[in-house]
């Protein structure tokens, strides 16, 4: 279990809004994982710099046994966060690490990888998220790095109200969490909300948010975000943060980034700035060349 941080009470002054809900939608992927892809292409823009958010879980093998067999990256940066389950990673630099419940992978795809996710487990429940982070043009071609998390590496503290956090990335009530990035800024930050608890977090105003629910159901403002639905946060002039309160015991997480206010052109599993640099990344694929010095 992660060791458990002395936090810093942190006050909301002005609470951001709910701009409105997405539920998703349920999509395959990999070879036949069933997915609840929340954060679409249509959203890239408002949410800059996220990309993509996809949510799985099942405890029918059959919905996850297929897993993600080897495919290439490039431009942008993935986490994985696993709830409950064990995925085995593969990439192209001889790379290989296993994610276990509640661990997080995160990988920067920098100029090329090539990797594969597959399930290491024939039953139970699978159960997590996967979130692709833009990576600024001038860092799109960097060399690939990842790092895998187990859970007790996740710094993690609780509130005086009883909320549990998970501190991803960013900071939170001065916790800082396993990663920080400098340009993007992201937070990701899980909340385990005990019924009729509260959690308040400061946020940059400038700063794209969404909250996820996964378990139960809370409210932001006057409006609720129920089990598998996604609250895009108002980027309302003025508004320093976010209050999330919980009838009933439930679980969400927390995102909010820097925006790069760039041009976005992906092409499958490339992110890239250009079409002409989506061209260049195929053409590297074709021809091996992607992923063949991948380090880490």
């Amino acid at each position: 279990m992660a060791q458990t941080t002395t936090a810093v009470p942190e006050q909301v002054r002005q609470g951001r809004s709910v701009e409105r809900i997405i539920h998703g939608q349920a999509v395959m992927d990999g070879a036949g994982v069933k997915i609840n892809r929340v954060l679409t292409q249509a959203l890239q823009r408002r949410l800059d710099p996220f990309l993509m958010l996809d949510a799985f879980g099942s405890d029918e093998a059959n919905d996850y046994i297929a897993g993600f067999p080897s495919h290439p990256h490039r431009g942008f940066e993935t986490v994985s966060y696993m709830l409950t389950g064990r995925m085995r990673h593969k990439d192209s630099a001889g790379h290989e690490g296993l994610l276990t419940s509640g661990g997080v992978q995160w990988m920067t795809a920098g100029r090329g990888v090539i990797h594969s996710e597959m399930p290491e487990q024939e039953e139970g429940v699978m159960e997590g998220f996967q979130l692709w982070l833009n990576l600024p043009a001038r860092d799109k071609m960097r060399q690939p790095w990842y790092r895998d998390f187990e859970a007790e590496d996740i710094p993690r503290y609780t509130t005086p109200e009883g909320v549990t956090v998970r501190v991803i990335a960013g900071r939170s009530h001065g916790v800082d969490g396993a990663v920080q990035r400098d340009v993007t800024e992201p937070l990701y930050l899980d909340l385990e909300i005990p019924a009729g608890a509260s959690f308040s977090q400061l946020l940059p105003e400038g700063h794209n948010a969404f909250l996820y629910t996964y378990r139960g159901t809370v409210t932001v403002g006057d409006k609720a975000v129920q089990s598998k639905a996604m609250a895009i946060l108002a980027n309302t002039a003025g508004a320093d943060g976010v209050t999330v309160h919980a009838a009933e015991a439930s679980r969400a997480i927390l995102l909010a980034g820097q925006p790069l206010n760039e041009p976005i052109a992906q092409y499958g599993p490339f992110v890239m700035n250009t079409q002409a640099e989506i061209f260049a990344a195929v053409e590297d694929f074709r021809a091996g060349r992607l992923g063949e010095e991948a380090q880490s």
